[in-house]
């Protein structure tokens, strides 16, 4: 059961409380958003932080330059974007990073959120996270209407996954997904698959999640910020990786959608599901149906290119949503047909220049 307004909210929740009451009356259904390509937009994934508490190294440098806190929008503003989208069409809502729960009052912004599923205009709302923090606010995700989310972890190893986070603790991560699944969230692993470093180990790992009922899914490394290293150091295609997995266990293609980019196989052996997200060796823009939005409030319509729309001026610019919308619709009219990811052999340079962690995960 949800917590009602009256039930020791905060005075910040009582704030986005007010403020969305109002701007909730005022939106209404608009025509849903469709790109020049015919494709329906009914999933955002917005990044509510560029900051994370970990450092991967495929993912940011480790001396990351962080935002300054006052350019990125508001928990309010957020709430009255990710709503806009809503009156025109999302269906599906992921927050991510950065690491979503590292920011301050996170949990009020999910809270306020939620609304949207009560009145049925939202089907999903979830997020994408590293799950260090996850223990402490796992229950309280539950309690908001979040039914599924998914955890970033690429080894089972704590000597690996130290040199992966470069200071990160394997354990906290483990028991934030138990407390999860114990609040009764499902969980899906996301795993991206780094040469000589977890490929050997994806069998293992994948037992282990599909033993405790978790999906995972598999990803290729892409070439977004610039980072310590070499991008085709880190890189290993999942054809390559399938190829092996098929030696040892059956694999049977299967139709099931999740909403995002991966595909799905069901292993015979172990009875799981697994899935491959392959930007790089087949990228999966004909069925897009993603928009993402920036911590500062750019929307960004495909993750491989470097366009961007400002979303932050129009949202700042009136108390209602009509420039907003006008904005959003232009954005959505320029959506690319697709992307084309490379890893530049010569010039070792990223194929997007803003990082992961800055677009949203």
């Amino acid at each position: 059961m949800r917590i009602p307004r009256d039930a020791g909210t905060s005075r910040h929740q009582d704030a986005i409380w007010d403020m969305t009451t109002n701007v909730d009356t005022a939106l209404h259904e608009s025509s849903a958003m469709t790109d020049p390509f015919g494709r329906r937009i009914s999933y955002l994934r917005v990044s509510v932080t560029d900051r994370c508490d970990l450092r991967c190294f495929y993912c940011m440098s480790e001396d990351m330059t962080f935002l300054p806190k006052a350019d990125l929008l508001t928990l309010e503003e957020l709430d009255r974007l990710c709503s806009a989208f809503i009156a025109k069409g999302v269906r599906k809502l992921r927050l991510t990073g950065g690491e979503p729960l590292v920011r301050r009052n996170m949990m009020s912004l999910v809270r306020s959120l939620s609304r949207h599923l009560d009145t049925g205009a939202l089907d999903e709302l979830t997020l994408t996270t590293n799950g260090s923090q996850l223990a402490r606010h796992a229950a309280e995700l539950s309690d908001c209407g979040v039914r599924r989310i998914n955890v970033s972890l690429d080894t089972l190893d704590p000597d690996k996954f130290r040199t992966i986070t470069r200071w990160g603790d394997l354990d906290k991560v483990l028991a934030g997904i138990e407390a999860a699944r114990a609040a009764g969230l499902k969980v899906k692993i996301n795993a991206v698959a780094l040469k000589n470093m977890n490929e050997e180990e994806i069998p293992s790992l994948m037992d282990w999640a599909h033993r405790k009922g978790m999906d995972l899914t598999l990803i290729e490394v892409m070439p977004m910020g610039d980072i310590a290293g070499g991008r085709i150091d880190q890189y290993v295609p999942l054809s390559l990786v399938r190829a092996r997995l098929s030696a040892q266990y059956t694999l049977t293609d299967i139709d099931d959608n999740t909403g995002g980019p991966a595909r799905y196989v069901r292993v015979s052996e172990t009875g799981g599901r697994l899935g491959f997200i392959t930007p790089m060796t087949h990228n999966f823009c004909e069925s897009c149906n993603r928009v993402r939005i920036t911590c500062t409030g750019t929307l960004h319509t495909c993750l491989g290119h470097e366009d961007a729309s400002d979303l932050r001026k129009p949202l700042r610019a009136s108390a209602d949503n009509e420039l907003l919308a006008a904005t959003i619709d232009r954005a959505i009219g320029l959506k690319p047909k697709g992307h084309d990811f490379i890893i530049d052999r010569r010039h070792n340079r990223p194929s997007v220049s803003r990082h992961m962690s800055v677009t949203g995960g």
